[in-house]
């Protein structure tokens, strides 16, 4: 017998046996899906780890159900960085797996319920909700948790439904569900074989008195190219249509007349065509010093950092590299921050690369997704593929090169949910199980990387000078609270800010304004009694969001309508105090600058995939003129007409408590900084800040990234963080503070026995509930050099051992390694 062990997308930390049947057996492969039983009624798509002959003993083992395909879903060396990232990051394979793979990809069970027809509360034990659902499915035939959920408004369902089940007033079922759905669509074909002009002539005999039928058979004939060698070509209705100006009518007649056949087909929504390459650009005697210096570094590096500054043209430089690459026959992985940077890099490389691009990112839908995988997994042609940091778990085959571009953003950690990873640290692995080199870019490099490059860990080019001359903008400080004691303010904006920005539109120039804060508002508070709303789930205030006249938290998303009256109070005083960006966008608009076209940018107005298409296009074609956004803004867009920018608050971004504070602040500084500057005009910065005389603030005016890096690594290695040590965060989650409280120093204690002083905490952190469970952080400052393996297993150890005390059982704990 046959056994496979398979992985689950469970946060579970093993593989499952199964029974591979007899019938099966010949036709499974690692790396196949599998559609498996799990628990009692569940069912899940795993992927096939390993086959092997060894039968477990002391269980019963469960038989495969069903395989999923006839080839494996990925490549090599997938599994082989799904375990890298499982030991480093300290999750489970099913957690990697459940990311990796598009959800399009993992056909699972739902949990669907129906009412028992013959079940007589007899004993009156039925409770008021429980009847309400009862009598809703008495209505219908099946509904899911969250159907009743919906119709009902009742929290908590799934605590109600198994209640019911208890009482046999409902049944259970499951039915598996398969999200994928290909993209199809309908062909014509001629009914005859090429070269049969006798059959051909007949057709057009019986459309002669017809003559859009007429024109569509030509039309036919020329699109299949019927009339030259070789094979006729597929040819789709919508093509025909537009050729021949037919309607589907006039395609179903001719169909009725035996003419065409009309035939439905899957079709690839990515499919590969062929596209002449366009000339790359031609490089400066700079820039090609520095392609020159790469190309070197990468005969005695696998990874190498380009610093460059803002605007220096960095990215024609990529585009050399993933030229050779791509005429060597492989393939190169581009890896952005954000979703906005692929939209304006496509227009860019798609010039240069055609079809040979692919894009990757979150907006796409799971169809979408998956058809990239599937087009990459069957073709394996030399492509790029532009996308955010999930786009490392895409199934590569001919790997050659991965440009990391703005690699020090936060933008490539993952937060939530598990794997809590680094696309860029990921990316490097990635790069050398392949043998592929890494290109790392930025112009303000984060601390760990620059220290490898500079300890010769890596390699490194520089590349000082922005392209084509052009100047580093001028940094201006205004200090905003002796602005407001000489009045020169008008709310958030200084005068001198308003002045540069009204001069830059009279010169038909742009400006970008930056405040990193969403929403109209952060605080609503009452005048007379000091009332603040607070998220009911989380211990934030809600922020006010004008145009949907709602109070939100940006942790949970609850949300509530603006009250007209104090609460607490009953009194009609309530104020709104200070600006996120909506309400910049509101000033802007109706006080600063009336009938100046203003575009947004923040997670409110990019929630659709093309959002930021839209307000990118706009902006760079000059259609809006002021761009008024959160740290999207900052990440490397490029706007030739800008000559202005305008940091609102710079205490947002350097006041917190964080190791990481300074590095922040010098970063996103620096870069909205560098989106001003033309070719015959220096650029405008202009910050505002309380703390003029902070270091960080000199080291922005001076673009001095040497001074900065000096003056951080300093506080780094005195006080022992990162590059020196290695930062893992070990969170602990529950309902009860209380609880929390003990369960979290009884583990940090148990963690001192093993690792000593380099444990921290457990403390709270700065939001200390989110979605009404209590946090608690403990830190472990590790050695650089310790084994990750090794630590995980350890973590495992005392997790178990913890498990003494029952009430362990219901806490989350959860591992943050090289926290952002």
């Amino acid at each position: 017998m046959k056994y496979a062990e398979v992985i689950l997308p469970l946060p579970l930390y093993s593989t499952f046996t199964y029974k591979v049947p007899d019938t099966m057996a010949d036709s499974l492969s690692i790396g196949f899906r599998v559609l498996v039983p799990f628990g009692r009624k569940k069912f899940y798509t795993g992927i096939v780890e390993m086959l092997h002959n060894r039968q477990p003993e002391g269980y019963e083992v469960k038989e495969i159900i069903s395989v999923l395909d006839s080839n494996s879903i990925l490549r090599h060396p997938q599994l082989k960085f799904w375990q890298w990232i499982s030991e480093y990051y300290l999750c489970s394979l099913g957690e990697v797996y459940k990311a990796a793979v598009p959800a399009g990809m993992k056909v699972e069970s739902e949990t669907y319920v129906s009412a028992n027809p013959d079940f007589i509360d007899s004993d009156h034990s039925m409770k008021e909700r429980e009847t309400v659902i009862y009598d809703l499915l008495s209505t219908r035939d099946k509904l899911t948790p969250a159907d009743i959920a919906k119709a009902t408004g009742y929290k908590n369902v799934e605590a109600i439904v198994a209640s019911m089940i208890e009482k046999e007033a409902i049944f259970i079922s499951e039915k598996i569900v398969d999200n994928y759905r290909p993209k199809t669509e309908i062909f014509v074909k001629l009914n005859a074989e090429k070269g049969d002009n006798e059959k051909v002539g007949q057709f057009f005999e019986a459309v002669k008195s017809a003559k859009k039928q007429e024109a569509a058979l030509l039309a036919y004939l020329d699109l299949s190219k019927w009339m030259q060698r070789g094979e006729a070509a597929e040819v789709s209705r919508e093509a025909l249509k537009e050729r021949s100006e037919a309607s589907n009518t006039i395609l179903k007649a001719m169909s009725d007349k035996g003419i065409f056949t009309l035939y439905k087909k899957e079709i690839n929504r990515f499919a590969s065509n062929s596209s002449s390459q366009k000339e790359l650009t031609q490089l400066s005697d700079i820039q090609q010093k520095a392609l020159n210096e790469i190309t070197e570094s990468f005969k005695t590096h696998g990874v190498t950092l380009l610093h460059g500054v803002t605007s220096s043209g960095k990215t024609e430089i990529y585009t050399y590299l993933i030229d050779r690459v791509l005429k060597a026959g492989r393939q190169v992985l581009y890896l952005v921050p954000e979703i906005a940077l692929t939209t304006q890099l496509t227009q860019r490389l798609q010039r240069i690369f055609g079809d040979r691009l692919l894009i990757y990112h979150s907006k796409f839908s799971d169809n979408e997704r998956v058809d990239i995988w599937k087009r990459l997994l069957q073709d394996g042609e030399p492509a790029v593929i532009i996308g955010v940091r999930s786009s490392v778990f895409l199934p590569f085959s001919q790997l050659g090169l991965v440009i990391v571009d703005e690699e020090h953003e936060t933008s490539y950690k993952q937060f939530d949910p598990a794997p809590r990873y680094n696309a860029r640290n990921a990316a490097i692995v990635l790069a050398s199980m392949h043998g592929a080199k890494t290109l790392l870019g930025s112009a303000t490099p984060s601390i760990e990387t620059y220290f490898n490059a500079t300890t010769g860990k890596f390699g490194l080019v520089k590349l000082l000078q922005r392209h084509e001359g052009i100047q580093m903008p001028e940094v201006t400080i205004i200090d905003t609270l002796k602005a407001r004691k000489k009045r020169e303010m008008r709310g958030a904006f200084s005068t001198a800010l308003i002045d540069e920005c009204a001069e830059a539109i009279k010169r038909d120039e742009q400006a970008i304004i930056f405040q990193n804060r969403r929403g109209f508002a952060p605080i609503v508070r009452c005048k007379e009694c000091a009332w603040t709303p607070k998220c009911e789930n989380c211990d934030v205030t809600l922020t006010y969001h004008k145009r949907l006249n709602e109070l939100s938290c940006h942790y949970c998303g609850h949300s509530m309508p603006l009250p007209d009256f104090c609460p607490a109070c009953r009194q009609p005083t309530l104020e709104i105090i200070g600006y996120g960006t909506e309400r910049i966008e509101d000033t802007v608009e109706k006080e600063l600058f009336p009938g100046v076209k203003i575009a947004r940018m923040d997670l409110d107005t990019t929630r659709s995939k093309s959002s930021y298409e839209k307000i990118i296009d706009s902006f760079s074609n000059r259609r809006t003129q002021i761009l008024i956004g959160t740290q999207m803004v900052t990440k490397g867009l490029d706007f030739e007409g800008v000559s202005v920018v305008g940091i609102i608050n710079a205490d947002n971004v350097i006041n917190f408590p964080d190791f990481r504070s300074n590095e922040r602040a010098f970063n996103m500084m620096e870069q909205v900084a560098g989106r001003a500057g033309r070719k015959h005009r220096q650029g405008k910065v202009l910050i505002q800040t309380t703390m003029p005389d902070h270091p960080i603030i000199k080291y922005v005016v001076d673009h001095d990234y040497e001074g900065y890096y000096a003056y951080e690594l300093e506080q780094r290695q005195r006080t022992n963080y990162p590059p020196f040590s290695r930062i893992i965060n070990i969170y602990l989650k529950h309902r009860d503070d209380n609880t929390l409280t003990e369960m979290s120093v009884r583990f940090s204690n148990m963690l001192r026995q093993i690792f000593g002083k380099r444990v921290l905490g457990p403390e709270s952190p700065l939001i200390a509930r989110i979605q009404q469970l209590y946090i608690r952080q403990i830190m472990l400052k590790m050695e650089t050099t310790a084994s990750m393996s090794a630590v995980k297993q350890i973590l495992r150890n005392v997790y178990e051992q913890s498990l003494s005390d029952a009430r362990m059982k219901s806490v989350i704990v959860y591992y943050d390694v090289d926290p952002m």
